[in-house]
């Protein structure tokens, strides 16, 4: 099953892309530490310590279901979901 795999493949890639969002800007230290040392081997093992953290994080935040609240939250100033709410009440 093809699509299985890449369920899994978009899953981890999901986890990462929150959790580098969230800590979006370490990476621009770990680029100005790199260039200002000229470092390489220290450099990449912080790089790679940073990209495991960032799906360790993400996967956190889907596992605690941070992301249903951040979408509620961008719901609460979205004029069609207002809108929407007025009209479905529950």
């Amino acid at each position: 099953m093809p699509e299985l795999k890449c369920y899994k493949i978009l899953l981890w890639k999901a986890y990462f892309d929150k959790g580098i969002g969230i800590t979006n800007y370490i990476k621009y230290f770990i680029l100005f530490f790199g260039v200002s040392s000229l470092n390489l081997r220290a450099t990449m093992i912080i790089a790679t310590v940073y990209f495991v953290f960032c799906i360790v994080l993400g996967k956190l935040w889907y596992k605690y279901k941070l992301v249903n609240t951040e979408i509620e939250i961008q719901n609460k100033v979205n004029p069609f979901v207002t809108e929407m709410r007025k009209v479905y009440k529950d």
